[in-house]
């Protein structure tokens, strides 16, 4: 089978270990810059063109895109689509996922709950709007942060009020969460591999901090979740139409809470903490869907 990864960077440890899994497994594999691809599109031919060449056709495309660069590269991948690639994780549910306002309004509609959550433009209603979530404390978080980035908690009204004007002062799209206080810094990253949890850590915040991220100095280590927590992330990765994902849950009181579903998501931690081959797995859903196959 030949695989293409659409990553700017093939030294990232997800894109090595992809590339390892499907040599382990007698694929070839390609990896794409998607910003050095170019396209025609027509009805007729379309094709994709990379660094001054056509490109052959792929059965199956890994798209690891970075945030930075969502719009090129889901164009990209859609590309491919029309091309007939087998791609995991589609460039609608990509798209869908890293708004994750629309995501969060998804969620909510498929009856998954969430931390409550506002949204507001003007600065008239920014007590109504504090008023809506629980009040302070609070977490302010930028629509389009990733990894712990644009994300401030705010422990006082004031606080909050301050930060709602900064973000709206630079003319930032943003949300206001609900602080879920039990959590204690600590959320569950759920690896989903088609209709599977296939892995699971607990993620918790360096002291002095409440992002668990682990971009931001957050430790991490295998947990067992319950059937509740597994059915919510399944159901959450399939509402936005996505074969991969990382869901990530907060253990609150009145159950678990969806934070965020991440459609290209980092499993060094994973597979560090849990011992578990990620790269194998979503390697091995490929093979299951991609006609001709003969693995």
């Amino acid at each position: 089978m030949k695989i293409a990864i659409l990553s700017r960077d093939g030294s990232l440890f997800s894109c090595r270990r992809l590339r390892e899994a499907a040599l382990a497994r007698h694929h070839s594999v390609d990896i794409i810059d998607p910003l050095s691809c170019y396209m025609n599109i027509n009805c007729d031919s379309p094709s994709i063109h990379y660094r001054g060449k056509r490109l052959c056709a792929y059965d199956a495309v890994i798209p690891r895109i970075g945030t930075a660069i969502t719009f090129y590269g889901t164009a990209v991948l859609r590309q491919f689509e029309m091309l007939g690639s087998f791609v995991l994780n589609d460039a609608t549910a990509i798209a869908r996922a890293r708004d994750k306002l629309h995501s969060l309004q998804l969620l909510a509609k498929a009856g998954i709950d969430l931390p409550v959550t506002g949204f507001a433009d003007s600065p008239d209603e920014t007590g109504d709007l504090i008023a809506m979530v629980g009040g302070a404390p609070l977490v302010v978080k930028l629509v389009e942060g990733t990894q712990g980035i644009g994300v401030v908690l705010a422990e006082t009204t004031q606080a909050a009020n301050s930060v709602i004007d900064a973000f709206r002062g630079l003319k930032a799209q943003f949300l206001v969460q609900e602080y879920i206080q039990e959590a204690k810094g600590c959320d569950i990253r759920c690896m989903v591999v088609g209709d599977r949890v296939v892995a699971a850590i607990e993620r918790q915040a360096q002291p002095g901090d409440f992002r668990s991220n682990l971009h931001r100095g957050g430790s991490a280590h295998n947990i067992t979740i319950t059937p509740q927590e597994r059915e919510v992330a399944i159901k959450a990765a399939a509402t936005l139409g996505l074969h991969i994902a990382g869901v990530d849950i907060l253990r609150a009181r009145r159950g678990p809470l969806v934070m965020e579903v991440n459609a290209s998501p980092g499993f060094e931690g994973v597979e560090t903490a849990t011992g578990i081959d990620i790269a194998g797995l979503m390697i091995r859903y490929i093979e299951q869907y991609t006609p001709g196959n003969s693995q």
